[in-house]
């Protein structure tokens, strides 16, 4: 297990303006459906359910709308939705992968190639990128809980794969990689240590990174912003590596 590892997850940011904020909340109410409708409504009882109320939660979705969401799932008439990951290459040879959550699979698989084609990217076959990401949980923890050893021996202990710990001014804090199929696990084990994680949740973290520079940085962030903001997107992750010269450019 190493303390710093080398090649960071990315995953796009999420609150650009109220409008983007916005359609973030209406996308985590949708995993909170679709996880209460294919298991049961009760968190305690469900942990992918479990998963997605907390991540609402550290997003300050409210509660009323989350309770909605939950609801939702138990009506006769709530939507079938249909859970596909599409794979391509961005601007740069970047691997993206997009997880979509959709009542209409036709229009998504659209909408998403058509971005990949108008935006300098070629959206792939299933499999044709995701050899390059690992499929991981990802628990997220504020540098102030705890101290980066700390955090180390509480991680082996629970049973992670890797730690990183940016605890500087502007630093991310503390974030834990388990295996898949670990996730509940240490998540559990952790939260007795420090209290509730900041975000608990499965990414696809590349075993290596691309780097871009120049103009590729705005014709890549172009079609990963554009990818994030279709609806029926729930997840964008690649593996690009910038600078923080280069994203400071983008303003």
């Amino acid at each position: 297990m190493a303390g710093h590892s080398k090649f960071k997850n990315i995953m796009h940011r999420k609150g650009r303006a109220d409008a983007v904020r916005s359609k973030l909340f209406s996308k985590l109410s949708r995993e909170i459906t679709v996880a209460a409708k294919h298991g049961l409504p009760d968190p305690a009882m469900n942990p992918r359910l479990r998963l997605a109320v907390n991540n609402a939660k550290a997003e300050s979705v409210p509660k009323d709308v989350i309770e909605r969401a939950i609801k939702k799932s138990q009506m006769g008439d709530a939507a079938d939705y249909s859970e596909i990951r599409y794979e391509g290459v961005g601007p740069g040879s970047v691997g993206i992968i997009v997880e979509v959550l959709t009542d209409n699979r036709n229009r998504a698989a659209a909408n998403v190639r058509s971005l990949f084609s108008k935006l300098g990217g070629n959206m792939g076959a299933t499999g044709s990128v995701a050899f390059n990401f690992d499929r991981m949980g990802e628990i997220s923890y504020p540098a102030k809980v705890a101290s980066e050893d700390a955090m180390m021996e509480a991680a082996i202990e629970a049973g992670a794969a890797d730690v990183e710990s940016d605890l500087g001014e502007e630093g991310s804090g503390h974030t834990v990689y388990t295996a898949f199929e670990d996730l509940n696990e240490v998540a559990t084990a952790l939260e007795k240590v420090f209290g509730e994680a900041s975000s608990t949740k499965v990414i696809w973290r590349p075993k290596s990174t691309v780097t871009v520079e120049g103009e590729t940085v705005a014709t890549l962030m172009r079609l990963l912003d554009a990818l994030e903001d279709d609806d029926d997107v729930q997840n964008v992750y690649s593996n690009e590596d910038i600078s923080e010269a280069d994203m400071a450019k983008l303003g």
